[in-house]
């Protein structure tokens, strides 16, 4: 028997699901889109500047290489151009219904019920059903707005940067940024070009070093087409460099003084008033939060019509923004740059698995998944993008494409043998293995992150090679599950 799929979501991982599936010759699926377009979390940052910090051929599937990119570091029209070229290439645009979001999943012995918002002009919600669900929504789909007394009587515009207001003009404005991770670092130069006054509230400085993008001239790109094995062989120093490198910093290994140097390289090179580089200073290891990878941040801070805050903001008042010395920082604009509600796995859907479990109930005290992909109690879901597959220092696609190629694994399982479900003693094991990897790890040094709960345990990242992630999902998945 074919099983039925649902995929939830039209992101990286969802289309890598859906493609993997057409591949195989498995058409059994239906991927559902809330929005009305694909592409995720690149869809709905459409910011200034917005873009990642993985060089293009790595931050693509392994299976496409794609001849367009124009840049080194891919901008968000690239990324968005890319997944849709995909969508349409591999013919999987015709399975996914957009408009249409999941709001509760219930395991009923079986299979899945999924529930679905109710379409506008009806009061009752559709339910289908399915064998298998793929929950491929993403950690970075919520925009987080920081619980600040008098958020709603700010008598300006004001707005999150992941929905970002492309009516408001800036040009001419007094703008206030609250946030400077690396959403912020993108798009903070492009505002500060156009505002007349722009005040960047800073609560942790972060880590930064160079971002050394550039355009592909003519010539490169002719090259990446027509030369065989050129992609191929820039792919893979792209990742042995990041792998080699970048990991070990993070892991407390060879090239963590490396990075620090390099970042307070950066900072000083750029930065020249030694009171603004005080504040823009970390008092942690790098790595501890996400180090941002910009060359242009810097720069505009230093803009005479830029100044960087580091007083508590206690309010938002309707002129402006007051911070702890008093002060009434008088804007017309707000923009989040406050990240995503990470931690906050598969909301805002509640699943159900055996015997009515809730899974927004069993992970109170932090998500957790076997290989991030499979939850005890939870038949035939699979999650892609899950607790702990974050990376700070290489593409999620290659993860991605590694759980992906998990589920595939999977499904000869659960067609012979009816639902399968990750055994505890399993994740209880998986869940030791995750503790002592993390003991290694910078992510524990004491700073405020979104790799962690409030309770500073890290549920977002991976805290091992790459490498070794991709052998873990690539064992045969029977003996880890049980059947029926």
């Amino acid at each position: 028997m074919t099983p039925r799929i649902a995929i939830i979501g039209a992101g990286f991982g969802g289309l890598c699901m859906a493609i993997r599936l057409e591949r195989a010759g498995i058409t059994s699926y239906t991927v559902f889109e809330q929005a009305s377009g694909l592409g995720g979390t690149w869809r709905d940052n459409t910011y200034p500047g917005a873009g990642c910090d993985i060089p293009s051929h790595l931050y693509s599937y392994s299976f496409e290489k794609y001849t367009s990119w124009t840049r080194r570091y891919p901008g968000q029209p690239e990324i968005l151009g890319y997944l849709a070229h995909c969508a349409d290439k591999y013919d999987v645009r015709r399975k996914i219904r957009f408009d249409t979001a999941v709001t509760a999943a219930a395991f009923d012995g079986t299979g899945w019920r999924v529930t679905f918002r109710p379409s506008p002009g009806t009061a009752e919600p559709r339910v289908e059903e399915f064998d298998v669900v793929v929950a491929a929504v993403g950690q970075l789909n919520r925009p987080h707005l920081p619980d600040i007394p008098g958020r709603s009587t700010f008598d300006g515009v004001a707005f999150h940067s992941a929905r970002w207001n492309h009516d408001h003009d800036l040009t001419g404005r007094r703008v206030a940024v609250i946030g400077t991770g690396s959403s912020a670092a993108q798009f903070i130069p492009p505002v500060a070009e156009r505002a007349a006054r722009l005040t960047v509230f800073q609560r942790t400085p972060n880590w930064v070093i160079p971002k050394p993008d550039a355009e592909f001239s003519p010539r490169t790109q002719r090259a990446f087409h027509f030369v065989p094995g050129l992609q191929r062989l820039y792919r893979e120093w792209i990742y042995r460099y990041a792998e080699g490198t970048l990991y070990p910093a993070l892991a407390g290994g060879w090239s963590a003084d490396l990075l620090r140097k390099r970042a307070l390289g950066h900072l000083h090179a750029q930065v020249r008033d030694p009171a603004l580089r005080a504040k823009l200073t970390p008092d942690y290891p790098p790595g501890c939060k996400r180090v941002v990878i910009d060359s242009r941040f810097y720069p505009a801070l230093t803009r005479p019509n830029v100044e960087v805050v580091t007083d508590k903001i206690t309010r938002i008042a309707p002129g402006g923004v007051e911070t702890s010395d008093g002060r009434l920082h008088a804007v017309d604009t707000i923009v989040y740059g406050t990240g995503f509600r990470s931690t906050e796995f598969l909301a805002p859907v509640d699943f159900a698995g055996r015997d009515g479990r809730s899974l927004r109930e069993q992970w109170r005290e932090g998500a957790e998944a076997y290989l991030g992909i499979a939850v005890p109690g939870f038949p035939n879901l699979f999650l892609l993008y899950g607790p702990n597959t974050n990376l700070g220092h290489n593409s999620i696609v290659y993860m991605l494409e590694c759980q992906v190629e998990h589920v595939m694994r999977c499904l000869p399982y659960l067609t012979s043998r009816g639902p399968m479900e990750v055994r505890a003693e399993t994740m209880a094991a998986w869940r030791a293995q995750l503790a002592r990897a993390m003991d290694g790890m910078v992510w524990g040094e004491g700073c405020q992150s979104w790799y962690k709960t409030a309770t500073g345990r890290v549920t977002n990242n991976w805290p091992g090679p790459t490498t070794l992630y991709r052998r873990l999902t690539a064992r045969p998945p029977g003996g880890a599950y049980k059947f029926g």
